[in-house]
């Protein structure tokens, strides 16, 4: 079995992901692809210490990408919206933006 640290990668720091975390209440993590939902709540709720109520997953196919004449994929990945229960204590990780 892998550990919390190996399913949850990063928080997605973006505009709509910080905007969702307060209005509401969804976290939004890049995790692993192989991860499934529940491993995802087990793993969210261990690290973070909360009650997850839902969680949402979203895969994504690797661009093409070139240098010069040569050609390449970036790998696929998967992005998480994990909605914590009401009254949970929402954790601050994008504080200093």
């Amino acid at each position: 079995m892998k550990s919390a640290y190996q399913i949850i990668r990063r928080p997605v720091i973006t505009e709509k992901g910080l905007g969702v975390k307060e209005t509401e209440a969804t976290l939004v993590f890049e995790v692993a692809v192989k991860a499934s939902k529940t491993e995802i709540k087990q793993a969210v709720q261990s690290i973070f210490k909360v009650k997850v109520d839902s969680v949402r997953t979203a895969t994504f196919v690797g661009k093409e990408r070139r240098r010069g004449k040569f050609t390449g994929y970036r790998p696929d990945w998967k992005k998480a919206y994990v909605r914590l229960k009401t009254g949970q204590k929402m954790p601050e990780y994008a504080e200093n933006i």
